[in-house]
């Protein structure tokens, strides 16, 4: 299993265009995608879970991979946050 904590740093937060950038993302992996917020757990894959989050500017989320990609699967997602979805 690996994580990364991580703080939303795009100023809409994770509207519908960063979330399916997310979703879109995690996908290509075949590792489990899990998406923690204020001790809830989100499926990194689901849209409809990522938007239903409601992150803002400045939250933090822990992003947490597990399966045979695990490590790709953190690196590239993380990268995404850590570059405000192409914002």
């Amino acid at each position: 299993m690996e994580k990364i904590k991580v703080t939303i740093s795009n100023k809409s937060g994770l509207h519908a265009r960063p979330a399916s950038l997310l979703t879109t993302t995690a996908s290509k992996y075949n590792s489990e995608i899990k998406i923690l917020k204020d001790n809830k757990e989100y499926n990194g894959k689901s849209i409809l879970g990522i938007l239903s989050m409601g992150t803002a500017y400045g939250d933090k989320i822990e992003i947490i991979a597990e399966g045979e990609d695990e490590k790709v699967a953190i690196e590239n997602i993380s990268n995404l946050v850590k570059n405000n979805f192409g914002e």
